[in-house]
C-alpha cells in the first residue's frame, strides 16, 4: 500500500511538521510505504533528517503532480491543505483521496476563491479531516460534507520528542520564546508589541524568537524600531529548537488563526506553560490558569507573561498540568486508528 502526501509549501513548519509525524507513525507497518511531496527547498533537509523519503516537484501544478502519480501509482493520496487538495483533486484521476486542512484562515469562513475552490477536492475525497472543530465549523461549506469529515486533532510522539530534545547538551536562559513562522496568521508583529510591554513592566526579560517568513523583514525593522536589541535574540530558523523551548519558562503566542499548532504540543509534552490569544485549536489546549493563560488583550498578556516568569510556583504548577495534559492528548494508537480508516476502508 503506497500513500503520497502531498504539500504545497518548501519549508518547514507546523503542517509539514504533521504529515512527518504521521509518516513516522506507519513506518513499522511493513504492508505501508509513505512518501512526501511537494515543491524543493528547505523542507528537504528537514525529511532528510527524519529519513523521510522525498518527492520534489518544481511547483504545485496539475501536470507535475499526474507525472508524479503516473509514475508511484499510489494506492491513496492524502492532500494537505487548500491549495494542494485543489491541485491534486484535478491530477488524481481515481486514486482515492483523503484531504486535511490545518487551519481555520479568513478566507475558508466565507464565500471566497479558495472556500469555493476547495468544493472540487471536497466532493472528490472519501475523507476530509480536520485538525480542530473551529477549522471544521470555519470552513464555509462544512455541512455539505460532514459525513465525510471528521475532526482529528494534532498528536505527537511525546518519547521521540524528548529525545531530540536531549540531543541538545546547551542550556539556554530565556524567559519567553516565540516558535514558528514570521506570517500573517502567527501575526509576528503584534507578537513584538506585546513583548514591548513585557519588557517595560520587567527591563531584564530575555526572550528567544526562533523562525524566519515572508514577513521577515517587518519583523527585524519592527524589532529595531522597539529597541527590543538587548531584550530579544532573533535567532532564525533552527532545525532542533526544542532544548531552546524546554528551557524557557513559557511559550508566547498571539497568533490570528490556527489550527492544532504542533509548536504548542511540544511546549506542553516539554512541560512550558503557554500564554496565548484565545485562538481556535489554542483555546481546546490552553486551560486558562491550569497550563497556562489566554487572552485577547496586549496588555493582559504582557502581565501574564512577567506573572508566570517571575513566579516559580506557579510555573511549576503550570508545568506539571501541562505535562499530564499532554499526556492524555497524544493518543497514538486512537489517532493512527483513524488514519487506517480513512485510508483502508471501513473494514480495514
Amino acid at each position: 500500500m503506497k500513500i503520497l502526501h502531498i504539500a504545497n509549501t518548501d519549508h518547514f513548519s507546523g503542517g509539514e511538521n504533521v504529515i512527518c509525524q504521521i509518516i513516522a507513525m506507519f513506518r513499522e507497518d511493513k504492508n505501508v510505504e509513505m512518501a512526501y511531496v511537494s515543491p524543493d527547498g528547505q523542507i528537504r533537509e528537514a525529511l532528510k533528517e527524519r529519513n523521510i523519503r522525498f518527492i520534489p516537484i518544481k511547483h504545485m501544478s496539475k501536470n507535475e503532480l499526474k507525472t508524479v502519480f503516473d509514475r508511484e501509482k499510489p494506492d491513496v493520496i492524502h492532500a494537505h491543505d487548500m491549495k494542494a487538495s485543489m491541485t491534486t483533486a484535478l491530477a488524481c484521476g481515481k486514486t482515492r483521496l483523503v484531504l486535511h486542512l490545518h487551519n481555520n484562515e479568513y478566507a475558508n469562513r466565507k464565500i471566497s476563491k479558495k472556500s469555493v475552490g476547495f468544493l472540487l477536492p471536497a466532493y472528490k475525497a472519501s475523507h476530509i479531516f480536520y485538525v480542530s472543530k473551529s477549522a471544521y465549523e470555519g470552513y464555509r461549506f462544512h455541512k455539505w460534507f460532514r459525513k465525510k469529515s471528521s475532526v482529528l486533532s494534532n498528536i505527537l510522539d511525546i518519547g521521540l520528542l524528548a529525545e531530540k530534545a536531549n540531543k541538545d547538551l546547551s542550556d539556554y536562559e530565556y524567559d519567553v520564546i516565540f516558535l514558528g513562522r514570521f506570517s500573517e496568521p502567527k501575526n509576528p508583529l503584534r507578537l513584538l508589541a506585546v513583548i514591548k510591554k513585557a519588557v517595560q513592566q520587567n527591563p531584564s526579560l530575555k526572550v528567544a524568537v526562533v523562525g524566519t517568513g515572508e514577513l521577515e523583514k517587518e519583523v527585524m525593522d519592527k524589532w529595531r524600531e522597539l529597541h527590543l536589541e538587548d531584550n530579544v535574540d532573533m535567532l532564525g530558523f533552527q532545525s532542533n529548537p526544542l532544548k531552546i523551548l524546554k528551557d524557557a519558562k513559557l511559550m508566547l503566542m498571539t497568533s490570528r488563526w490556527e489550527g492544532t499548532p504542533m509548536c504548542a504540543l511540544e511546549a506542553m509534552a516539554l512541560g512550558t506553560p503557554i500564554v496565548t490569544t484565545p485562538t481556535d485549536g489554542l483555546v481546546d489546549l490552553i486551560d486558562d490558569g491550569v497550563t497556562g493563560f489566554l487572552s485577547n488583550d496586549d496588555d493582559e498578556l504582557a502581565k501574564k507573561i512577567n506573572l508566570v516568569a517571575n513566579d516559580t510556583a506557579l510555573r511549576t504548577k503550570l508545568s506539571d498540568n501541562c505535562i499530564t495534559k499532554s499526556q492524555k492528548i497524544n493518543d497514538i494508537k486512537a489517532y493512527k486508528k483513524a488514519l487506517r480508516k480513512a485510508y483502508f476502508g471501513e473494514t480495514e
